[in-house]
């Protein structure tokens, strides 16, 4: 759906919405270097090659709509059909249906799943690289900043983007979840009451 809308609309609109994800695409990318370099040998070794972890595991995969918008927007055509044939394969194995031998087959993959570190991952690495903790932390911190609604977020407007085009997705998490509707109405009541106190001042 979000490949379809996208490709029937102007060049303008997608080059809009590439650019309101900048700063999302940038903070993936030093993600990816930073997963890349301090985590990369480990989680190879420790979880995938023993099957240990649940984070590319058959049922597995969670994803926010603004993840498949970012991934369209970032994709070749050939890309996104690869997604589409993985999709349809039969999968009786262990692996989630997007884990190739070359590994996941999305461009820019699911926040969740990029963020998922097991104990045993983030204990060798932290204890050995105690920097590394702090800089996660970090990441954990800047993640919110696109996909926790007590502001304005990314994800919010991508669905929200959408919508306005009678487009609907059970992945739209921020306009569907309860609890994350519940975050954005604390919000909302939250800076209601801080604009009468000024008010009233």
């Amino acid at each position: 759906m979000v490949r379809r809308r996208l490709e029937a609309g102007s060049d303008d609109v997608r080059a809009a919405l590439f650019e309101k994800t900048k700063a999302y695409r940038q903070f993936r990318a030093e993600l990816g270097t930073f997963l890349s370099e301090r985590f990369g040998a480990v989680c190879s070794e420790k979880c995938f090659q023993s099957r240990l972890s649940a984070c590319c595991a058959k049922d597995g995969i969670l994803t926010f709509f603004g993840d498949q918008v970012v991934n369209v927007l970032v994709s070749t055509p050939l890309e996104l059909d690869r997604l589409v044939v993985a999709l349809h394969r039969s999968n009786s194995g262990y692996k989630c249906v997007y884990l190739s031998t070359q590994g996941c087959i999305w461009k820019i993959k699911p926040i969740v799943c990029e963020m998922f570190l097991c104990d045993a991952a983030k204990n060798d690495v932290f204890e050995k690289h105690p920097e590394a903790a702090q800089i996660w932390e970090c990441f954990l911190h800047r993640r919110k900043g696109f996909t926790w609604p007590d502001h304005p977020v990314l994800f919010d407007f991508l669905e929200q983007y959408f919508i306005d085009r009678g487009e609907t997705s059970p992945l739209m998490y921020l306009h569907n979840s309860p609890g994350l509707l519940r975050v954005k109405e604390k919000a909302k009541e939250a800076g209601k009451n801080g604009t009468d106190a000024i008010r009233k001042n």
